[in-house]
């Protein structure tokens, strides 16, 4: 197998850098700087950071690439990084996306809260080359798996991972892999923001079973019940057709089953 380079950010690109990692020789990790978070607003390194460390992989943090970064290697497998990489940085070797979705369906930032939101029964992973448009370059591997009714993003991502390494496995070890263009019309997965999280009870109750699932479970969406502003975890259907929250997080507090919360209420 080739020496390859990562450039992965988020938790899903953490995933595959690891599973990666166990089979390919990583030259480096191209991450986005650490970034403030939680209430004292510390500087945290990326989830992929974390794992690269661990591992002994070089990494560099970037606040922008550009032309002539020492990756290393002949090829970098690009997944979930989340910054832009000029077009003089993709000139220099050959770049892999990790995406996923089944493209062209759900180019973008969120392609599998937004699959799970629009109640598609299947997604996938696609590897294709990364170009200046989004999502949008040729496409050397491609396979679809199921999105069962109970499966949050987490549980999709975590297959998604598991495919997208299979699939690099084989477009890696081809030293000239075929390269197909995009058929169909795109769609857009927009970044999840603060309107997408939260949840108007006067909507269906699947539909909304959906977004929790699709939020779930790293983002959280948001709901008022009982007079109160919560995270709601896990929901379902009801047997009278309502909504139901199975957990939930009040403000300030800790995950906690909804039955529990309503009882501490009373």
């Amino acid at each position: 197998m080739p020496r390859i380079a990562v450039a992965a950010t988020a938790p899903f690109g953490a995933d595959v850098l690891e599973r990666l990692a166990r089979r390919h020789d990583v030259s480096a990790l191209l991450t986005r700087p650490d970034a403030p978070a939680g209430r004292g607003r510390r500087l945290v390194p990326p989830p992929a950071q974390v794992v690269a460390a661990r591992l002994g992989i070089p990494v560099l943090q970037p606040k922008r690439p550009t032309a002539g970064l020492e990756l290393g290697a002949p090829t970098v497998v690009v997944c979930a990084y989340g910054l832009l990489i000029p077009p003089a940085l993709l000139a220099e070797r050959r770049w892999l996306n990790v995406h996923p979705s089944l493209l062209p369906r759900w180019r973008g930032a969120a392609p599998v809260e937004r699959a799970i939101m629009a109640g598609d029964l299947e997604t996938g992973v696609t590897i294709h080359e990364t170009v200046e448009a989004l999502d949008a370059g040729p496409v050397a591997a491609q396979e679809a798996f199921a999105i069962g009714p109970e499966d949050d993003a987490g549980t999709v991502y975590a297959g998604a991972a598991e495919v997208a390494a299979r699939l690099l496995d084989a477009v890696l070890a081809d030293p000239a892999p075929h390269f197909e263009p995009q058929a169909g019309e795109p769609t857009y997965a927009e970044k999840i923001g603060p309107e997408d999280r939260w949840l108007d009870l006067a909507r269906p109750a699947e539909e909304l079973v959906r977004v929790v699932r699709a939020l779930s479970p790293h983002i959280g969406a948001r709901a008022e019940l009982e007079g109160r502003r919560l995270t709601v975890w896990r929901a379902r259907v009801g047997a009278d057709g309502s909504f139901e929250p199975l957990e939930v997080q009040p403000e300030g507090g800790r995950r906690m089953e909804a039955a529990a919360w309503r009882r501490g209420l009373r």
